[in-house]
């Protein structure tokens, strides 16, 4: 029966949750951040040697002796993978059902009980198989990304409003039923780690991400994964993006930008020949002076490449946001650019990872344990969780670089049968309750070659299971046993990377880069693994 009754208040994106049931007052910065109020603003921290960098304008190349050492000292010169951004919705939003379509073992289309799509907050008239006169075709399945939404979710319509026609084209995702503890950041959710175990390195950074957490986000990564040596910069704003190229008083003292590449280049080789003839009496005496001698090699090199801050910074790049007070061809207004962190927070990141700058990123979008608010609340922070994904594919189109974007959430989030009957409630029930059995993570592929095909061509149930990883049961709860994410946290993760290997054609390597993973034989791992490669191992240009 369709209760109606009056809906709670609207929250705006950025007002805190204040939960009137059960929910402890929040302690914790993970407790502000999943209520909204905190939305994951920090200072950057930049690594070790960064501090004495550039010259204000691009200048001489760099000695011989100095580039012959910039391969030993880790300089890639960009990403060498593809970029990948992860957006980690931090309270335990809604992706299953609402947002993204869910089915049973064929696959998305392998349609659920009226009942089932209800726990997912869809109203009998809006399930994914209804008729739906109001759009051709007559129901509510959008297929413009490849990976199945319904039409009404919030997600899908903000990323179809940042993203051109040609850029929908050329995406394609799966989605991943799968368990995870509600409303905790104890979930070892992110995978950034071992994306860059897998290669992923940036000229700046290897990894960066919103939040001030050995993960950069929300969630947790794998403690097997993680490496104390690459802990994520944080990045919420263009200053923090200029910042890591700030040329600081070496900018000051010299009128000529070569000669500030010079004097770090003299630095370096004075380092080397003074470590030379000294015994630091360490076991590692070795590793200790080339750390040492490689911030000079590095710093040389970032002055003669990125010799103008002003070039990283996303609110100067017209391709992100407009330049003046009129609409332009920017993915975000300038009024609205202004108005939101977290469109600022998101084109910090898009264009340092996009651009190799670093080799992946987190963004913690926060305020999604929205249970309690009525259903417009979350409505409209999902509708800003799809811009935001969806800015990161536009740019990543118009930089004609490819792109693979992992949302996922702590936990997930179940309906009753209220329906908010408000304008931004859309006639959908209301949310009522945390419910980890209905959560589910999904990931979008951007190529701009060509829209990535799924690993099991000819189409049919074969590629349905390649799209939908896993299965949901008929009641609307994960299946624990449809594969090995559905009730392991740690396997889900690996298979993101499984995933993300696949796309460079290089799933082979994946047993000998995580060779604990626990996801069975190659003819498992094949199962699990959505798309066909779509890059030769490495990205260059």
């Amino acid at each position: 029966m369709i209760i109606r009754r009056k809906a709670p208040r609207t929250l705006s994106p950025d007002e805190p949750l204040r939960h009137a049931d059960a929910h402890r007052r929040p302690v914790s910065r993970r407790d502000f951040v999943a209520q909204g109020f905190l939305t994951g603003a920090a200072t950057v921290i930049a690594p070790a040697g960064l501090g004495m960098l550039l010259a204000p304008a691009r200048a001489q190349a760099l000695s011989a002796d100095i580039l012959a050492q910039k391969v030993a000292c880790g300089i890639t010169g960009g990403a060498g993978k593809i970029p990948f951004i992860c957006f980690d919705l931090a309270g335990g939003g809604n992706i299953a059902g609402s947002n993204v379509l869910i089915g049973g073992p064929g696959g998305q289309q392998d349609f659920l009980s009226t009942a089932a799509y209800g726990k997912m907050g869809l109203p009998g008239n809006m399930t994914p198989n209804s008729p739906n006169p109001a759009r051709t075709p007559n129901n509510f399945l959008e297929s413009r990304l490849g990976l199945l939404f319904h039409s009404d979710s919030a997600h899908v319509r903000g990323i179809l409003e940042r993203t051109a026609p040609s850029t929908q084209a050329f995406t394609n995702g799966a989605v991943i039923p799968a368990l995870s503890n509600n409303d905790t950041n104890t979930n070892p959710h992110n995978p950034m780690y071992g994306i860059a175990r897998i290669g992923a390195r940036g000229e700046l950074l290897t990894l960066i991400g919103s939040q001030a957490s050995a993960s950069g986000g929300n969630s947790m990564a794998p403690l097997s994964m993680v490496d104390p040596t690459l802990t994520p910069t944080v990045v919420t704003r263009a200053s923090d993006v200029t910042g890591l190229v700030d040329t600081g008083v070496l900018g000051q003292l010299f009128a000529r930008p070569a000669d500030a590449v010079a004097v770090l280049e003299s630095m370096s080789r004075i380092s080397g020949q003074k470590l030379a003839n000294v015994t630091t009496k360490l076991a590692a005496d070795a590793s200790v002076k080339a750390a040492v001698n490689c911030n000079y090699v590095k710093s040389a090199y970032l002055a003669e490449n990125f010799s103008n801050p002003a070039a990283l910074n996303p609110d100067l790049d017209p391709l992100i946001v407009d330049q003046s007070s009129t609409r332009g061809s920017g993915i975000f207004s300038q009024a609205e650019y202004q108005a939101d962190g977290e469109f600022r927070k998101t084109a910090a990141v898009a264009k340092m990872v996009v651009n190799g700058y670093a080799g992946a990123g987190t963004v913690t979008l926060g305020g999604y344990d929205y249970h309690g608010q009525g259903r417009a609340t979350g409505e409209l922070r999902d509708l800003r969780a799809g811009r935001c994904i969806g800015a990161c594919l536009e740019y990543a189109a118009r930089m004609q670089k490819p792109l693979m974007v992992y949302v996922f959430s702590d936990g997930g989030i179940s309906a009753s049968g209220q329906v908010d009957s408000s304008v931004d409630g859309r006639g959908k029930f209301m949310w009522s309750s945390d419910n980890e059995s209905v959560a589910a993570t999904y990931f979008l592929v951007y190529n701009p070659k060509g829209q990535p095909q799924l690993n099991a061509g000819g189409g049919g149930l074969a590629a349905a299971r390649h799209q939908q990883i896993g299965a949901f049961t008929s009641d609307g709860s994960v299946d624990a046993a449809s594969s090995p994410a559905a009730n392991n946290v740690l396997l889900l993760v690996q298979t993101v990377l499984l995933n993300y290997l696949s796309l460079h054609g290089q799933q082979g390597q994946f047993g000998q880069l995580f060779p604990d993973h626990g996801l069975g034989g190659s003819s498992q791992l094949d199962a699990l693994t959505a798309f066909a490669p779509i890059v030769n191992g490495t990205i260059t240009g």
